[in-house]
Parts: C-alpha cells; structure tokens; sequence
C-alpha cells in the first residue's frame, strides 16, 4: 500500500521548468510592454501579476508568485524592461511559482 500511495504521490508532481518574458500587472497585459514601468506594476498590483513570453502567451502567476513579484519589484531600481526569469509548473495558463529573478 505505502507504493501505491507513492507512486501516486509522484505521478501529481510535475518537474519544474523555466519560463522567461517580461512581469506586468495583469491590468496592463495586453499593452505596451516596452513602456510599461514598474511604478505601473506596483500601482495595479492588486490586479496580480504574470508573464508575457516572447511570442506574446500570458501566463498568470499564482498568489506565492504575485507576492514573490511584489517583493522583487518593491526592491528593484529598474523602472522598464521588467524581464524576468521564473521558476514553477505550468497548470494550463497560470504558473505555480518558485522563484522570480528580475534580469539585468
């Protein structure tokens, strides 16, 4: 029986992979990356957070991720360009979060 439920246990889990783009507060998702600053991310940060990919896919953070983001972004001096490297498993077109690392 201990196994079974391990195998099972195993089966649920799902290896992690590495997602990059640029973090934006969900409110501002469909508009321009390239001038949407952090002082906008923290404004609408109650919209929660996600990452738009290179070929334009969002991908929403879950709330460790939004309160991962949050953090980083309250101590980053960067003001655009936001690219981000995350850590997490997709579940369909959210990710669960490990890490978040702001990119220079």
């Amino acid at each position: 029986m201990k196994i079974l439920s391990l195998c099972i246990l195993a089966a649920g889990l799902a290896a992690a992979e590495t997602f990059s783009g640029t973090v934006v507060d969900v409110m501002c998702k469909g508009k321009d990356l390239a001038g949407h600053t952090r002082s906008c991310a923290l404004d609408c940060a109650k919209s929660g957070f996600g990452l738009v990919q290179a070929d334009g896919k969002f991908l929403k953070f879950d709330e460790s991720g939004n309160a991962r983001t949050l953090s980083l972004l309250k101590k980053s001096s960067k003001e655009k360009d936001l690219k981000v490297k995350v850590t997490g498993t997709a579940d369909g077109d959210v990710i669960k979060v490990q890490a978040v690392e702001l990119l220079p």
